[in-house]
């Protein structure tokens, strides 16, 4: 009987293991300091089953205001190092999932190239990371890589490496696109936090490249009661992310989840549009993938599922 027990424990065992190695693998790169979704879907991506989750990485956010204004959101913009903070929550979030194993290195702490354009790599370990997942994948094989913010991280590895291009698949949150109209707008905060990565990355001919817009995300909208009432403080995870409300943004009665949507989407394809689009006039002329349109119902309701199982 011992042995028989052993036996179907091994069997177990090999059968769980293999079922990871046929997972999709996924790194998460985020500017988890900036607002609050990010932390909700990072602790979504974490605790999904669907994926293999190889690495979180913390990008910048560093924008103008920065420099003229004393406060962002809750911070004091003078002593606040954006990229560092990211990496503070990220390793906040996987510690009180227990899943510091996953690893979790720095992003860079600025925008690729100077102010007036250029693509000058701006190396970090969490660019050289990706370089070393990327060039693990064998034959068909590819890394799914999502980004939240700046695209500083994932724009430097291929500048560094271009032979990754063809191992990997980008799906990342940036940008206004109206599918009416066909026209795009970079005045948005990701893209403004690093817009020479944004261009360079619509100008890589052959990069599987997909967006999320903030216009087609905007759809997911957390309310902060329903919120409040459903996260129980004796749950580490779950304060974590009422905390992160209640201090960022305990003025705002409804939060657009614009990180979590991206996520959403990648885990949950059936529930998106995905739509291919021209690059912006002043880009390389290529089709690249745009989410046009969400279930944001059924978005909420997974989130929902995921974190309180």
């Amino acid at each position: 009987m011992k042995k028989s027990l052993k036996f179907s424990i091994v069997l177990i065992l090999i059968f769980q293991i293999s079922g990871l190695a046929a997972q999709q693998k996924v790194w998460l790169d985020a500017d988890t300091g900036n607002e609050m979704d990010d932390l909700y879907a990072i602790a979504h991506l974490v605790k999904s089953k669907k994926i293999n989750l190889i690495g979180i990485s913390s990008a910048h956010f560093n924008n103008a205001d920065l420099n003229v204004f004393e406060k962002w959101n809750a911070y004091d913009a003078a002593t606040l190092k954006p990229v560092e903070e990211s990496q503070r929550l990220n390793e906040e979030i996987l510690a009180a999932l227990d899943r510091m194993d996953i690893p979790h290195p720095l992003g860079a702490d600025r925008q690729i190239g100077r102010a007036w354009g250029q693509q000058d790599p701006r190396d970090s370990p969490a660019a050289q990371a990706i370089i070393t997942e990327a060039r693990k994948m064998r034959g068909a094989e590819k890394l799914d890589i999502l980004t939240l913010g700046a695209m500083t991280n994932i724009a430097t590895a291929l500048i560094l490496a271009p032979d990754i291009k063809d191992k990997i698949r980008l799906f990342s949150l940036g940008s206004w696109y109206t599918p009416e109209s066909k026209a795009w707008n970079k005045s948005e905060f990701n893209i403004r936090c690093d817009l020479n990565a944004f261009d360079y990355l619509l100008n890589l001919e052959g990069l599987d490249f997909t967006i999320m817009t903030t216009t087609t995300s905007f759809a997911l909208k957390f309310d902060r009661d329903e919120t409040y009432a459903a996260l129980d403080d004796s749950v580490e995870i779950e304060k974590i992310l009422a905390d992160r409300w209640r201090i960022q943004n305990p003025q705002d009665k409804t939060r657009v989840m614009w990180d979590l949507a991206l996520v959403e989407a990648y885990l949950h394809p059936e529930w998106s549009t995905v739509s291919q689009v021209m690059t912006p006039p002043e880009n390389t002329q290529r089709l690249v993938n745009v989410y046009t349109k969400i279930d944001a119902v059924k978005m909420k309701a997974e989130f929902w599922r995921i974190i309180l199982e």
